[in-house]
């Protein structure tokens, strides 16, 4: 309660028509303009939670003569930054839960997991995330029975970093009734030994017979999932997220949440397509509160599967397992009717599509759709855009398909990448720099938890193609890097633009929400494999400061 009071306190100030502006002077200021050209200023005021003026500081004194004025102290000053795909209750649920995230072996994964168990004697199920066999020695599949050594006695669930694919202990698997009779669902795959004996792993579809198992949320859970996620992102610049497939239950949370003026950042909410209340939801209409902290506008269809599971679809096989071509979520024939439905309700359709098949579907059916029943207007997306057929590249410009894209996923991949798809289908992955001389709009994100959340990993990533020990020299795949400028754009007015929200946010400019954050460098001027050590000094939103760093070393 007595969160929620201070939050609606701070809502009121920052409406408030009676007090003073704030002005904000002494910084290195640095946003895009309208027309997306950049713009230095020094001093900027804003009140009621919008901004008022940027510009220097004697001009807006005189203009502003009672504002209430902070000393910016000389530090860099940003736009609030926007992750244009992530996925908020993972995220929160990842910070509470067991993280097994970078850990060298499968073995000292479960031991983790194991001690996580021993802490939180009173979970009925132990979940959690992160493993990625692409870092073992092996680079092996774990099994049931690595997690059976140390946990029987209740049902563990552990994701893939990915989350398309999940590890279980035999208890969780009976729960779930999977057995050597099971048969793989339409899109899945339950991962078996030489005997058909399934081993513990289950790819895309097929997890969700042991997920459904798993107890729904309470709405405490929801809260604390999401209190713990927007404090996460907030401490990294992070004002406003796109998050990716939101179930039923979720949807009325946020909205829940956004009526009783509980959010802390700005939620642009995709509806999960899978969801069995799609249709209601979509009747429902779109969602967008008075002050802009959520809108719900747009539906997430699920396309293929992930590279790193060989689940991404491929017009070939893989280059490491020659059976393969990876896995379609949604089946080709339920596309148009799914398009139709979505896009015919006025909603914008953003489809998850990793692979070159996957890729091609989409676009196909984009354009099968738009000649019957329009729909470009919607600023569609593509998320992910990752593995794609040189000849594609233009139809994203000519449908106009955004290609909602996340850097850190190419450094990450990048070890392995080749040895899924080979040299030759490389030339269309991970292409942001083609995309930019195409003219297409690139919001940028980081598919937290996947990745890491922290937004200045992603601009790095973009700007260098090299991980945060500046490997590889020169950058992989270098001729595909943008510049800082490009990378600050995708993680602000792309973000919003995809998100048609521009004229609210992604610059600062009169009349736009005051959401900015003040950093520790100058990302513009430092050697760019540094970008990545920017810390965050404080984040505003809505003219309201969600966090200081001062308040919380």
């Amino acid at each position: 309660m007595k969160h929620s009071v201070l939050i609606l306190l701070s809502y009121l100030l920052s409406t408030a028509t009676l007090a003073a502006p704030t002005h904000i002077t002494n910084v290195q200021g640095y946003t895009l303009s309208d027309k997306e050209e950049m713009v230095t200023f020094t001093d900027m005021v804003f009140d009621g939670g919008k901004v008022l003026a940027i510009g220097g500081g004697s001009s807006l004194k005189d203009t502003y003569p009672d504002a209430d004025v902070i000393d910016g102290k000389n530090r860099i000053l940003l736009p609030g930054l926007i992750d244009a795909h992530g996925h908020i209750l993972g995220l929160g649920e990842t910070l509470l839960a067991v993280d097994v995230r970078d850990i060298p072996s499968a073995k000292a994964s479960a031991q983790k997991v194991r001690d996580y168990a021993q802490k939180n004697p009173d979970l009925t199920w132990i979940l959690g995330g992160g493993w990625n066999q692409v870092l073992w020695a092996d680079n092996a599949f774990p099994t049931s029975e690595m997690l059976d050594e140390y946990i029987q006695d209740r049902p563990v669930w552990i994701s893939r970093v990915d989350g398309h694919a999940g590890w279980a202990n035999s208890k969780a698997l009976k729960i779930a009734g999977v057995t050597k009779d099971s048969l793989d669902p339409p899109g899945g795959q339950i991962v078996r030994d030489k005997n058909g004996v399934p081993t513990g792993v289950l790819i895309d579809n097929a997890m969700n017979m042991l997920v459904e198992k798993i107890p729904q949320d309470t709405e405490q859970d929801l809260q604390r999932k999401l209190d713990a996620a927007e404090a996460h992102l907030l401490s990294l610049g992070i004002t406003s997220a796109h998050d990716a497939g939101i179930d039923y239950a979720t949807y009325q949370y946020y909205i829940k949440r956004s009526q009783q003026l509980e959010l802390s950042m700005r939620i642009y909410a995709m509806i999960a397509a899978t969801d069995p209340k799609l249709a209601d939801m979509l009747n429902a209409g779109p969602i967008h509160d008075q002050y802009d902290y959520l809108s719900i506008s747009s539906v997430k269809v699920y396309g293929d599967g992930a590279l790193g599971s060989r689940g991404a679809a491929m017009l070939s096989a893989y280059s490491d397992d020659h059976e393969n071509i990876g896995l379609l979520l949604t089946p080709e024939k339920q596309l148009k009717p799914l398009f139709d439905l979505i896009m015919g309700n006025g909603f914008q359709l953003n489809i998850h599509e990793i692979g070159d098949r996957g890729n091609r579907l989409a676009l196909d059916q984009f354009e099968e759709t738009f000649s019957r029943i329009n729909g470009q207007h919607l600023r569609n997306r593509v998320e992910h855009a990752q593995v794609i057929d040189v000849t594609d590249i233009p139809r994203f410009k000519t449908l106009e398909i955004i290609p909602s894209m996340q850097p850190t996923h190419a450094t990450s991949d990048m070890n392995m990448a080749k040895d899924r798809i080979g040299e030759a289908r490389l030339k269309g992955a991970y292409a942001w720099q083609t995309f930019e001389e195409q003219g297409s709009i690139i919001p940028f994100g980081s598919d937290f938890p996947v990745e890491l959340a922290n937004p200045f990993f992603g601009l790095h990533a973009a700007v260098t193609r090299q991980n945060r020990n500046n490997q590889p020299e020169g950058g992989w795949i270098k001729e595909e890097a943008v510049t800082v400028e490009q990378a600050f754009k995708g993680f602000t007015y792309s973000g919003a633009y995809a998100a048609h929200q521009e004229n609210s946010i992604g610059t600062l400019s009169s009349g736009k929400w005051a959401d900015f954050i003040l950093i520790d460098q100058d990302i513009f001027t430092i050697n760019p494999q540094d970008i990545w050590k920017t810390k965050v000094l404080e984040t505003w939103v809505g003219g309201v400061k969600r966090y200081d760093s001062a308040l919380n070393d």
